[in-house]
């Protein structure tokens, strides 16, 4: 469950959807250069932050491009010259991102953006799966997977924190649900004092930036002698990254209130199930565990929240002492021998779990389906590691 601390910095109430919340969060961070091109699902979150351009309401260049390839292009650029940035993005905008994806890591930039998860075509599907934040998890960036409007908003926050730090200069990505979150109006809390936010994030300039007085050279050859070492560099800090986005989110606790960890578990302390899973549908799990524990099944639920850095250390002690473990990936892991998340679960548990594929092309599911689904776990009508389906029509 997500912590609730006493918050030292008053706030107030209000409603908006999951779009406009992550680009109010940008905002109040100060963003001083966002680039971007529209597409279902994320637009309305550009289009805000164009808003308040316009509307004086946020010093910053608003850069519209020709296509997803320059939006980040252009963050890239304005990163390195020392710049505060922010861009998003969702399903195939995200892949035609896909060459400057691994070059913002390898300059070690931090960069932020909003990913309002949408299934990858074809067919074309504009509606909400994880297809596109998890093609990114070999990366290198820094990935959120947020349940809520609420969370999404405080993450975009955190993930200025934790990206500007001196010991991380890594890009974060922060996924929301497509449509479930991004276009759902939800009551969220806010600072009164935008400046609040800037104190808990104040932007930090200790990368090496682009100066004409200082030239020096970006995105030169790697060769063999070089490169291993190079990106060796980056591979331990987004490993090492896991102590900052830890001290990121309990000093986000105390001054707002809310504090998410690497994830959270419900009814997990005796479970003999647990049901693990990310984003939106982590409600209807809930609910799926409480009508289990009616039945006198003794199940559980988890929610991953970080999904690089891998937090292994949350997911020994969330799921370590349960007798089985259910994942339910929201992605296909086309060709792999589990569902993305539940391979890795079952390589940090060093056993094998239980992998079920939900929600893909935004197929909605219920607590009845997840109930069900647990129900063929514990009956042994499915085995361990081998893939089966919630809602699809006539699947295993």
């Amino acid at each position: 469950m997500t912590a609730e601390l006493q918050t030292a910095v008053k706030q107030r109430r209000i409603a908006l959807t999951g779009n406009h919340a992550v680009a109010l969060a940008a905002k109040m961070a100060k963003v001083e250069v966002v680039a971007a091109y529209p597409i279902t699902p994320q637009t309305p979150a550009v289009e805000r932050l164009a808003e308040f351009v316009n509307n004086g309401e946020l010093d910053a260049e608003f850069i519209p491009v020709e296509g997803e390839h320059s939006a980040l292009s252009a963050v890239v650029g304005a990163s390195a010259a020392g710049a505060r940035v922010f861009t998003a993005t969702s399903s195939q905008g995200l892949g035609f991102m896909y060459e400057i994806l691994p070059i913002a890591v390898g300059l070690r930039l931090p960069i932020v953006m909003g990913v309002a998860t949408r299934a990858y075509s074809a067919p074309i599907n504009v509606w909400g799966d994880h297809s596109d934040i998890m093609s990114m998890r070999e990366l290198g960036w820094i990935i959120y997977l947020v349940s809520n409007v609420q969370e999404a908003f405080d993450t975009v926050i955190q993930a200025y924190r934790v990206a500007e730090d001196p010991a991380v200069h890594l890009p974060a990505a922060v996924a929301y649900d497509g449509f479930w979150i991004s276009h759902t109006l939800q009551p969220l809390e806010v600072p009164e004092d935008e400046e609040a936010v800037l104190k808990y994030a104040p932007i930090t300039r200790s990368w090496r930036q682009l100066d004409v007085d200082r030239p020096a050279s970006v995105g030169a050859v790697g060769t063999p002698e070089w490169y291993f070492e190079i990106r060796w560099q980056a591979y331990k800090a987004l490993e090492d990254s896991v102590k900052v986005v830890e001290a990121a989110d309990r000093e986000y606790g105390k001054l707002f209130g809310r504090s998410y960890g690497f994830g959270s578990t419900y009814r997990a302390e005796d479970a003999d199930l647990i049901i693990l899973t990310y984003g939106s549908i982590y409600g209807v799990v809930k609910k799926a565990v409480d009508a289990l524990r009616e039945r006198g099944v003794r199940a559980g639920a988890a929610k991953l929240r970080v999904l690089r850095p891998w937090p292994r250390d949350f997911i020994r002690r969330a799921l370590g002492g349960a007798g089985k473990v259910l994942v339910i990936d929201r992605a296909l892991n086309h060709g792999g021998v589990a569902g993305p998340v539940a391979t890795e679960v079952a390589a940090t548990l060093a056993e094998p779990v239980y992998t079920a594929y939900a929600t893909i092309g935004m197929r909605t599911i219920d607590s009845r389906g997840v109930a069900r689904a647990a129900e063929r776990v514990l009956s042994g009508e499915v085995r361990a590691m081998e893939p089966f389906t919630i809602g699809l029509r006539g699947g295993p």
